[in-house]
């Protein structure tokens, strides 16, 4: 999120609040982490970034200062919605299935309040980045964390969870436009979560919830105090019980009003009955109430709520293109308060991201995700309704047993501690033919390393070119290709992966036509 400067004559005005640590906690109820310090030594460059600014400017092109950044990526923020197992993994165990859709709004509540003080943003991902986490659960069972950025113009992270034991699946795409509103910069955070119980429904895919999030907003960019807020609303869905929760997160007004308040309400679509009310503060206590038999009680309460951070795997076993070894000398500068470090750090990684374009636009290779393919949706599809997920992760995670998908999902890409890169592995290798790895009526991606006020993306994509004569074919395999710039996998031409344990072999074919 952007920060702001308010002038008086020659000298900047301090914002109230001392300076604090980047590391994460809970938000006060009454809102006072949620603002932010802009220390004397910071003016100019904020001055500059307001020189820039116009209303209704979707924020391209606009640097963004690194002493507001969040020392993560993006891919690694998304971990939060899943840092709560206390209301994740109860969920699926549910019978009733109006109380089941009641947790699901639970453990969709309990994420907000998992954020570091003041007004700050992750980094930006860049393309082809990816992170991987895992939690170790007290009864010994795991869940796991897959994600991507998927595509830099328009930005998107794609993300895949399952706690195999306990029969949950997650699916989700986040998709953030930037948008300068005055005196105040907007996240709109499109995209959707498709949250699904695998022992539930009456489908082969499990028993389905749609969920969207609300916006963010960094109030006082230019005057006044630098707040953080979420606003607007949100919704989730179950087709298979025809239950929605409207859940709205309420701004503060000018003349009244609090901070960090949300309202809403759960009903049954099909007769339009409203079953439950929603109250409280999202960084404080939730209340939901029996609009039948007006009894409340408390759904959640982050006041003092500890959260489960993810078990990562150390850096010198990340590959280069992993989200915290490749932002590693960002993330140390940012927490050092090195600010020019910091920018410099990060430029180099957004400039190698210009210079893989670059470099794919010479050669007319078209870049696709290694992990995740476009969803199979529309109509008769096998992920029909799930199309505004545009990529999904590129594996069958279809075992028999919760070892079997383990396993599966292992296979994926490095999750443990330990785990080494399997080279021959599917996740690896160049993905389908170009022509069927676009997701349905979205503009071919090329990845330009501008930043903008809130580093979620630029405008002016590299064109894509046809190769030069004399270049060797983008279609066969380039085993010395830079990452990212692997051509697609021929149809018809089988890959072998051998197994790390059994050193069994496993053949792999795209299916012409795909």
């Amino acid at each position: 999120m952007p920060l702001g400067l308010h002038k008086h004559g020659d000298d900047h005005r301090r914002m109230s609040l001392s300076r604090k640590s980047a590391d994460e906690g809970s938000a006060e109820a009454a809102g006072g982490d949620d603002e932010t310090v802009v220390e004397p030594d910071q003016g100019n460059v904020l001055s500059h970034i307001i020189s820039q600014l116009r209303p209704g400017a979707d924020l391209n092109k606009v640097t963004l200062p690194t002493f507001i950044l969040e020392p993560k990526s993006m891919l690694e923020r998304i971990t939060n919605f899943m840092a709560h197992p206390e209301t994740l993994l109860p969920m699926p165990e549910i019978e009733d299935p109006t109380q089941r859709f009641v947790s699901v709004v639970k453990f969709y509540l309990s994420g907000w309040h998992i954020k570091p003080p003041g007004v700050k943003k992750p980094l930006n991902p860049i393309l082809g980045e990816t992170f991987t986490c895992c939690w170790d659960y007290p009864d010994h069972t795991r869940g796991y964390y897959i994600s991507e950025q998927t595509s830099h113009h328009p930005p998107k992270s794609s993300y895949f969870f399952m706690a195999p034991e306990h029969n949950i699946r997650i699916d989700g795409a986040l998709k953030p436009r930037s948008k300068f509103l005055g005196n105040s910069a907007a996240s709109l955070m499109e995209g959707v979560g498709v949250l699904r119980f695998m022992n539930r429904g009456r489908t082969q895919g499990g028993e389905r919830y749609f969920l969207t999030q609300p916006n963010m907003y960094a109030r006082g960019i230019l005057f006044g105090k630098m707040k953080y807020e979420l606003g607007d609303h949100s919704f989730i869905k179950c087709p298979e019980n025809g239950l929605m929760a409207d859940i709205e997160f309420k701004t503060k007004g000018y003349f009244g009003g609090t901070y960090n308040a949300i309202g809403g309400n759960i009903k049954n679509e099909k007769t339009g009955e409203t079953l439950f009310e929603l109250s409280g503060m999202w960084s404080g206590e939730m209340v939901l109430k029996d609009v039948r038999t007006g009894h409340k009680e408390v759904l959640f309460n982050a006041s003092h709520a500890k959260h489960t951070p993810p078990v990562i795997r150390p850096i010198e076993e990340q590959d280069e293109r992993e989200s915290q070894r490749l932002w590693l000398k960002t993330v140390i500068a940012i927490k050092e308060s090195n600010h020019i470090a910091a920018t410099e750090e990060k430029s180099k990684v957004e400039d190698r991201q210009r210079d893989e374009t670059a470099k794919r636009a010479e050669q007319g290779i078209e870049w696709q995700p290694k992990l995740f393919r476009p969803v199979r949706g529309g109509p008769g599809g096998p992920e029909e309704g799930e199309e505004d997920l545009d990529w999904i992760l590129n594996a069958n995670i279809d075992g028999a047993t919760p070892e079997e998908k383990t396993k599966q999902i292992l296979a994926i890409a490095p999750i443990l501690r330990g785990q080494q890169h399997n080279q021959q592995s599917k996740a690896s290798q160049p993905q389908q033919n170009q022509e069927n790895t676009q997701p349905p009526s979205q503009p071919q991606q090329q990845a330009v390393a501008h930043d903008d006020l809130i580093d979620f993306g630029q405008s002016n994509p590299a064109p894509s070119t046809s190769a030069a004569v004399g270049q060797s074919n983008p279609m066969q395999f380039q085993p010395n290709a830079p990452p990212g710039m692997q051509a697609p996998l021929q149809p018809g031409h089988p890959i072998k992966r051998v197994d790390t344990k059994t050193n069994d072999f496993d053949e792999f074919v795209d299916a012409p036509g795909y």
